[in-house]
């Protein structure tokens, strides 16, 4: 069900990107949003890993200097069926992790100082088999598709702004220009986090497969939460969103729900609970 969520999610995106792109400029108008959208995020792809890195703060670690996490992980990844990841620590308080890289092969997991202190040994397998979920599921890849059909739709939205689209007599519409340049990457950036939620929850599922004990991550995303809402970390919003869970701010009910980039906590640890039980 989560796999058809995305899919359903990535075609609507599909469509605003189309219905945009045929009101300004028709075929040739879509193709040059894409093409610039594209070709940032192509970058951003192959150098991810060091960026994100850069912004965390974050040094590699080999088995010599973290003996315990290198091993750890190394146990995990041959569960999960993939190949030795770079491991590296952050120097935060904050308990929390995050997985970056653009392949299986070019793959980063990262854990805080924090999260080495704050959590038990089958916590800290828990979050991390999370991680490596992230990294088994290529959400890397979906999260960067999703990223270029979003900064395409509100590159267009802006070109239809600017210097204005055609409806169906070729008259140009102020109007529609400026409720496109509004609206449209408003829905963009509301399906593009729709879909990182959902990629959450399939890395909370795939995850406690591979420590085979869900009700550890289940404990450890709720201390995550509780963490996260009493020590700050100072981290850029972008890669916020690669957090086990979100590090800037506590999940917030109602309408804030559609504009976090991690679902609720709490239907986290319920959902995995069910696979527990």
């Amino acid at each position: 069900m989560n796999n058809v969520k995305v899919f359903v999610l990535m075609a609507a995106l599909t469509a605003l990107l189309g219905a945009i792109g045929g009101y300004f400029g028709g075929q040739s108008g879509l193709i040059l949003a894409l093409l610039f959208a594209g070709g940032m995020n192509l970058f951003m792809y192959w150098n991810s890993s060091k960026m994100v890195l850069r912004m965390y703060k974050a040094r590699i670690v080999d088995r010599a200097q973290a003996p315990e996490l290198f091993e750890m992980v190394d146990r995990l990844r041959q569960r999960a069926g993939l190949p030795m990841p770079t491991v590296a620590i952050a120097p935060h308080e904050q308990p929390n992790a995050f997985a970056t890289g653009r392949n299986h092969e070019h793959a980063v997991v990262c854990v805080t100082e924090g999260l080495m202190k704050l959590v038990s040994k089958e916590e800290l397998e828990g979050v991390i088999a999370h991680e490596l979920a992230h990294i088994k599921n290529r959400d890397m890849l979906l999260q960067t598709i999703s990223a270029t059909m979003a900064g395409a739709i509100s590159s267009l939205a802006q070109i239809a702004f600017f210097f204005g689209g055609r409806d169906e007599d070729g008259n140009s519409n102020p109007l529609v220009g400026l409720l496109m340049l509004i609206i449209a990457p408003l829905a963009a950036s509301l399906i593009q986090f729709a879909i990182s939620r959902q990629r959450e929850y399939k890395a909370d599922a795939v995850g406690a497969e591979i420590s085979g004990k869900p009700m550890a991550l289940a404990g450890a995303l709720q201390k995550l939460d509780a963490y996260a809402k009493r020590i700050p970390m100072q981290v850029a919003p972008e890669a916020a969103a690669l957090a086990a869970v979100n590090p800037l701010a506590a999940f917030g009910g109602g309408m804030r729900s559609l504009f976090s980039t991690h679902p609720s906590t709490a239907e986290r640890v319920a959902r995995l609970q069910s696979l527990a039980g």
